[in-house]
């Protein structure tokens, strides 16, 4: 099963890499070239290029790689713009699962939603707009979490405080000075 796999995921690698090749984007391949390096004057990364040619695996070995999936170009748009503007679905996907910021908005104020709504790709904006909400959800339950478990730190301290007061008022015993304890009844 792994072996199928494997194979598969080469042919569709060897696939990509074609594509980039007839694209003219054969120099995203070179060696020495460095992963988040613009690649053009526009200060395009080999991600945004990704992106922007809808290439998904392609834009998978960048992020493998360590590109900046949140790096803007000349006019503010990060790979996510470029996925949205267009169509490809596939690569949202990836970004948005590997954190690429989906609130970025580029130099005229639009988000990657704006450009997927703008540009009439009706599927990709659906799913920003969902994977927007599903995040702050998230953040809302983890805020309302770390303020209870503060509450809950707080609370246990001031507890542990009275009890070792208590225990401290309560003792009534006393050394004496050859080291022996008695109480006072």
């Amino acid at each position: 099963m792994f072996i199928c796999l494997y194979v598969l995921f080469c042919f569709v690698l060897f696939d990509c890499l074609f594509l980039l090749y007839a694209d003219g984007q054969s120099h995203l391949l070179e060696a020495g070239t460095e992963v988040n390096l613009a690649a053009d004057g526009f200060c395009q990364s080999p991600a945004h290029l990704a992106a922007c040619g809808g290439h998904a695996f392609f834009l998978l070995w960048q992020q493998q790689t360590g590109a900046n999936l949140n790096q803007q170009d000349w006019i503010g748009e990060a790979p996510i713009h470029k996925a949205a503007k267009v169509g490809s679905l596939e690569c949202l996907t990836l970004l948005v699962a590997s954190h690429a910021d989906i609130d970025l908005r580029n130099k005229n104020g639009e988000t990657a939603e704006d450009l997927a709504w703008a540009f009439g790709f009706l599927d990709c904006a659906q799913f920003l707009r969902k994977m927007k909400h599903i995040q702050n959800r998230k953040a809302i339950t983890q805020l309302s979490y770390s303020l209870h478990d503060d509450s809950l730190l707080k609370d246990t301290e001031a507890r542990q405080k009275r009890a070792y007061e208590s225990k401290r008022s309560i003792s009534k015993k006393r050394r004496r000075s050859n080291g022996m304890a008695f109480s006072f009844h």
